[in-house]
């Protein structure tokens, strides 16, 4: 439940913080790049460091106290919007904090599944989490969206502000006793915990593929979804609720990928599923160039993208994440999870002002047909790695 919300609130701060940008401020594609870059900055500046600390704590400890601070900061964001004074410097104050919250919140509770259920519980365990975060992904943007175009930047500021809030008191009520790998070690030593959390993901072709892939996926999805969130309402002239029913089609999807995940890995294999998924996902993206206008016709075959990409995404979200959890040792799971956080979310910001800088010189349809082929290195990637030759059972670690 905690989860869940919390996820709700995230995605739904997602589409708030760019939408506000664009509608209200009229952020053009550099200030928009810029912002989504301060957002995912945290990614990189501090993946490493939270991964050492959650090898440290409770994962419990961490995701209440991230989930305190995120509901301040967006409540007290809601209010500086009410008083207008939520203007473009404050909101990359805003999206800075927030994303370096969430930051520590999604690195623990990845670590948290596997101090809590046993090994070959792992994939049904990260189907059931996943599909939860599939739910806020179907209300979070079309909530956001909704709330920027109907009423007020602040008042979806708060709505996240309230999930927070909801996700605080849930955690909370977690009672069962975590068993911590690492104790607690004097700070001078958080750069040999993160050393040796870099080099077992170096050390391992299946971490080190994963760490690769990701990389390439991310940079180009924040490139392609810079340059996507100013072609739906300046090119194709769609409304800031439609922005947000599209990007919402991604939960339904995501949702079916979680259950498919639960099954076709052992079914078919873990390596076929994940190269073919990643080639699905990523490329369907290819059309969206080719829409004009807003007819009913666009909307739905925007609905239908954003449905097959988030089919696909959590496919390959849910296996990548069994697969990392199975071969990496029980003291290493927050480290090692940081570390692909690291190198592959935290080339995101350059990604992100890659797309605004396209979109300037290139013109964004151009921009979008660019930045969407280059999400099809991810699946080459995969394709040429040890990952497509991952049978049906997991390796151990």
């Amino acid at each position: 439940m905690g989860q869940t919300v919390s996820q709700l609130g995230e995605h739904t701060t997602l589409i708030v913080l760019p939408l506000f940008a664009v509608l209200t401020l009229d952020a053009d594609a550099g200030q928009l790049g810029v912002l989504r870059a301060v957002g995912q900055a945290p990614l990189l500046l501090l993946s490493l460091f939270a991964g050492a600390w959650v090898d440290r704590w409770r994962t419990r400890t961490v995701m209440v106290v991230t989930d305190a601070g995120r509901t301040l900061l967006l409540g007290a964001a809601a209010a500086a919007g009410l008083l207008g004074w939520l203007g473009l410097p404050a909101l990359l104050v805003v999206a800075f904090a927030a994303g370096a919250l969430s930051v520590f919140f999604d690195v623990a509770y990845q670590a948290s599944l596997v101090r809590l259920v046993e090994s070959e519980q792992l994939l049904r365990g990260n189907s059931a989490l996943e599909g939860s975060r599939s739910a806020a992904q179907i209300g979070g943007p079309a909530l956001g969206g909704a709330l920027v175009s109907l009423l007020s930047a602040p008042i979806a500021a708060a709505s996240s502000a309230l999930f927070f809030a909801l996700s605080f008191l849930s955690v909370r009520r977690i009672r069962r006793t975590e068993s911590i790998p690492e104790r607690a070690e004097r700070p001078q030593r958080v750069w040999r915990r993160i050393h040796e959390g870099v080099r077992s993901v170096v050390g391992d072709a299946l971490l080190r593929s994963v760490c690769l892939a990701s990389a390439a996926f991310q940079f180009s999805l924040a490139a392609m979804m810079t340059v996507y969130l100013l072609f739906l309402p300046r090119e194709l002239h769609v409304s800031g609720a439609t922005v947000g029913l599209a990007l919402a089609a991604t939960g339904p999807g995501a949702l079916l990928g979680a259950v498919l995940a639960a099954r076709m890995p052992s079914r078919f294999g873990h390596g076929p599923v994940l190269v073919s998924a990643a080639a699905l996902g990523d490329g369907v993206f290819l059309c969206v160039p080719a829409l004009h206008g807003s007819s009913a016709v666009t909307v739905s075959a925007l609905l239908a993208v954003n449905f097959v990409f988030g089919t696909a995404g959590q496919l390959v979200n849910v296996t990548v994440m069994a697969v990392r959890q199975a071969v990496t040792p029980d003291g290493m799971q927050g480290r090692a999870a940081a570390t692909i956080t690291f190198v592959g979310m935290g080339t995101a910001p350059l990604g992100s002002l890659l797309g605004g800088f396209l979109a300037m010189e290139w013109g964004l349809r151009t921009s979008l047909l660019v930045t969407a082929a280059g999400m099809m290195v991810s699946p080459v990637v995969m394709a040429s790695s040890p990952l497509a030759r991952l049978g049906r059972a997991l390796p151990a670690s």
